[in-house]
């Protein structure tokens, strides 16, 4: 695990407070991972890809097993008691990965958050993670068909600098690959 405690997140008058998801946070996180996956990409892919991908990417024992992976930490972002949004971090895997990076591998927000700074708090936590853990890079892939999030990473400075596949179902997308460089003085200006 990456980092443990509470940290409280406050810009005008949203507020979140994220933390680090344990054990006993799988059925949460499958509930908000199918959810907001499926609201990101259902009416952009068939019926029989999203429910096969789903099946096997969210439920409790693949989410436990992610859970108890110590190259994983996932984050839980809370609107009082609601959890409104949640990020999953991995060090040590991809190509591109070496001592030095760190993937942010998911990164959804509920989507009655879009727009209310709930993904600026997520991306925050994780930078501020991975500084604290002194990567010098962070790193993802995003669907090339999803403008959205794209715009969301490019302004936070990441650039994309390559691409792989990703496969939902039987259907083999393409993933751009954004990295940003760290620099522990930088603050987000979003």
């Amino acid at each position: 695990m990456l980092s443990e405690g509470l940290i409280r997140h406050s810009d005008n008058q949203d507020q979140y407070t994220s933390r680090v998801a344990t054990l006993n946070d799988a059925e949460i996180l499958v509930e908000i991972g199918k959810k907001t996956f499926s609201d990101t990409f259902a009416a952009l892919n068939t019926a029989e890809n999203m429910k096969s991908y789903l099946n096997k990417t969210f439920n409790v024992d693949q989410v436990r097993k992610e859970l108890d992976d110590p190259r994983s930490t996932f984050i839980l972002l809370s609107d009082g008691e609601k959890v409104a949004g949640y990020a999953k971090l991995r060090k040590g895997e991809g190509d591109l990965t070496d001592i030095g990076k760190l993937e942010i591998e998911r990164l959804y927000a509920r989507k009655e958050y879009i727009g209310k700074k709930a993904g600026k708090a997520l991306m925050q936590t994780c930078l501020d993670i991975a500084r604290s853990k002194h990567f010098n890079t962070v790193w993802l892939g995003v669907w090339e068909h999803n403008p959205r999030a794209i715009g969301f990473y490019e302004r936070w400075g990441f650039k994309t600098v390559g691409a792989h596949p990703f496969l939902l179902g039987d259907d083999v997308q393409t993933d751009l690959i954004m990295e940003k460089k760290l620099n522990e003085h930088e603050a987000a200006s979003l």
